[in-house]
């Protein structure tokens, strides 16, 4: 707001006064009937599955809760840029979406874009809610405007590490991002190494562009080391083309991998798949075991529409719902400083899967399950 129109909006609130007529300053945002939600998220121009289950699931959860009456009467309008899984980019649609009136930002996914969008809502004092990215960085340090939902890759990295002792694995390897998160990821690794009385033998980062050769180069560095099992962090094309060549060279490491692109690597490696492992950051979307996962199947078969059941989209849908029960929960009179007060005092059960965030600690939620590949292909928990 400028300072003139900051003046005249002064001077027709004390003329209002004057005459005994109530006003107040809106929010930016929130209207009497609208709430503007702004989401920059990885699309790709419809090319990042992953990105247009998780759009798909925030739609199917918001399009209900404003058939149902929307925040205390006002119809939620989400603003969707595409980020194209670039930070650079991210940033630049989180800047945009707030300068054309988005009232927090929302729903980013892969540590990157988020990053980016994290930046900007930092700078501008706007809360940023539901990013679905296991970056660290989204919590430490202690980030005042993010609020994050998922579970962060530290806590599926303990949770594979954890599985790999309890069947007699010994060492570990990490394919990483060779970048400041990454590195950061490589870290955690190591500490949950030496809480679990596990080795790391070999730490590869990579870049997303790296050619065969430089690949090759990597499994070689994989052959001589051995490690009795390997997972990941960064992009999931990169380690289903890492996975196929060291499936070509015969190496009989146990891959496993978090819940990024974890369908996609399954379906692309086929028969080879079977018997991976994967850590997930919510419940199973195929089963009914847990509440969030047959609201969301319910939820799916009601809008009658033609999605499968996915992890993306049951993501997508559960950090919808934790962001309509905060705005709910902050009431009528809506301000970014009223949510974040509201939401620090908050613990929600989104069905089975509990948030929680407090003055300081904006730790959402640390759930996390194992998944086994079938072999027809299945996720077994």
């Amino acid at each position: 707001m400028t300072k003139l129109s900051f003046l005249r909006q002064l001077w027709i609130a004390a003329a209002c006064s004057a005459i005994g007529i109530q006003v107040s300053f809106a929010e930016t945002g929130v209207s009497e009937k609208e709430l503007v939600i702004g989401q920059s998220i990885a699309l790709q121009g419809g090319k990042n599955s992953y990105g247009l289950a998780a759009a798909e699931g925030v739609r199917l959860y918001l399009d209900a809760a404003n058939a149902a009456g929307g925040i205390n009467g006002r119809k939620i309008v989400l603003r969707v840029l595409d980020d194209e899984n670039s930070s650079a980019k991210a940033e630049a649609n989180a800047r945009q979406l707030v300068a054309d009136g988005a009232f927090i930002l929302f729903g980013s996914i892969e540590g990157g874009p988020s990053n980016g969008v994290m930046k900007v809502a930092s700078e501008l004092k706007v809360p940023f809610f539901g990013p679905m990215a296991g970056s660290p960085t989204m919590r430490r340090p202690y980030q005042p405007y993010v609020f994050p939902v998922r579970a962060e890759h530290r806590d599926e990295f303990r949770a594979l590490m954890q599985w790999g002792k309890t069947i007699g694995l010994k060492t570990v390897g990490f394919l990483h991002a060779d970048s400041e998160v990454g590195r950061s990821h490589l870290e955690n690794v190591k500490a949950i190494g030496a809480e679990l009385g596990m080795q790391l033998a070999v730490a590869i980062p990579f870049k997303g562009d790296a050619k065969d050769g430089e690949i090759d180069t990597m499994l070689k560095l994989l052959a001589d080391q051995k490690p009795d099992m390997l997972f990941n962090h960064g992009s999931s094309d990169f380690y289903l083309k890492f996975i196929q060549k060291a499936r070509v060279a015969g190496l009989k490491t146990n891959f496993m991998g978090v819940n990024s692109g974890s369908t996609q690597i399954a379906s692309a490696l086929g028969p080879q798949a079977a018997g991976m492992v994967f850590s997930q950051v919510v419940p199973s979307p195929a089963e009914r075991k847990h509440l969030i996962s047959r609201e969301y199947q319910d939820a799916l078969l009601k809008a009658n529409s033609r999605q499968e059941f996915s992890y993306g989209a049951l993501e997508g849908y559960l950090t919808a719902k934790a962001l309509v029960k905060g705005l709910r929960a902050a009431g009528g009179d809506l301000t970014r400083a009223g949510l974040i007060r509201s939401l620090e005092s908050s613990r929600y059960d989104l069905g089975g899967l509990g948030v929680r965030y407090a003055p300081g600690d904006h730790e959402g939620s640390r759930f996390v399950d194992l998944s086994i590949v079938s072999r027809d292909g299945r996720f077994i928990h």
